[in-house]
């Protein structure tokens, strides 16, 4: 494989109809889609539509009485979320051999399932975090309300790029503070508005590709496998961002995974729409 992303995949209920989601999903297809060898380590009930929803995926299951199950409302532009299911944990021994080999390396946790000591294991891969999963509770309702991530200090020392968004944590901007200057790249996505990248806590605004957004679920987790992908290719944190603003552009237009572009037409927007970061002068 070249992109292993580990997390629980979920069914998203949403409108009366469910739907595979969760952020494993959306990057392993991303990374597919953008032309590499992709594959899941997770944990969900054995009906889960792995071929349907993950066709040409390498994916190594662990058994699960139940599929971690959301369901979105939005409102204005924000989503209220309640969890009505949440599948076993993924312990590290889980791990099939060899995958720790892997080049490029997300974990993309939704309910804190994943055991922080994983990181560990890819020490020397690429590896991205998306931390929405260990930023979350939920109370008897399975209203989802944020939390701190309490295993931050875990995952920082083998964490290449750390991407979340505005609305993370509750929006907390205390807590987004802490994790900017804690981590040396950080991302904060924020929607239409494009993404922050803060690179030793220098922030540099990256503008978005205006977009016609249909389905917004899934964005942030297209976006951060885009970043790591052009981030491996490049080395270069800003115009890999740029790159995954793109991507996650175009996936919004359409519903679910449908929409994520192939590489082709991300490179040939960036070529007709070129952007370079604005100096910023030294006080």
């Amino acid at each position: 494989m070249d992109f292993l992303t580990i997390g629980h995949v979920t069914l998203d209920k949403r409108n009366s109809h469910y739907t595979p989601g969760g952020t494993v999903t959306f990057a392993a297809l991303t990374a597919q889609k953008l032309g590499y060898r992709a594959a899941i380590l997770t944990r969900a009930g054995e009906n889960y539509p792995f071929a349907q929803a993950l066709p040409g995926i390498t994916v190594h299951r662990l058994p699960s009485q139940v599929t971690t199950t959301f369901r979105n409302i939005y409102l204005n532009g924000h989503r209220i979320q309640y969890v009505d299911a949440v599948a076993d944990p993924i312990p590290v021994e889980a791990l099939p051999s060899g995958w720790e080999k892997a080049p490029m390396v997300l974990l993309g946790a939704v309910a804190a399932e994943i055991d922080p000591r994983f990181a560990e294991k890819f020490s020397h891969s690429l590896l991205g975090v998306v931390p929405q999963g260990w930023g979350r509770r939920w109370d008897e309702e399975g209203r989802v309300h944020p939390r701190p991530w309490e295993e931050a200090e875990q995952v920082r020392p083998y964490t290449d790029l750390l991407v979340f968004s505005s609305e993370d944590f509750g929006g907390d901007p205390e807590i987004h503070r802490q994790l900017i200057q804690m981590f040396p790249l950080v991302v904060v996505t924020l929607s239409k508005q494009g993404c922050i990248v803060y690179q030793n806590g220098v922030a540099t605004p990256v503008p978005p590709r205006p977009a016609h957004e249909v389905d917004p679920t899934g964005a942030g987790d297209v976006f951060t496998a885009a970043m790591l992908i052009r981030l491996h290719e490049t080395g270069d944190p800003l115009q890999s961002a740029y790159f995954a603003n793109i991507v996650a552009s175009f996936a919004v237009e359409d519903i679910g995974p449908q929409g994520i572009p192939t590489r082709d037409v991300v490179l040939a927007y960036m070529e007709e729409h070129p952007w370079s970061p604005t100096e910023v002068p030294v006080l």
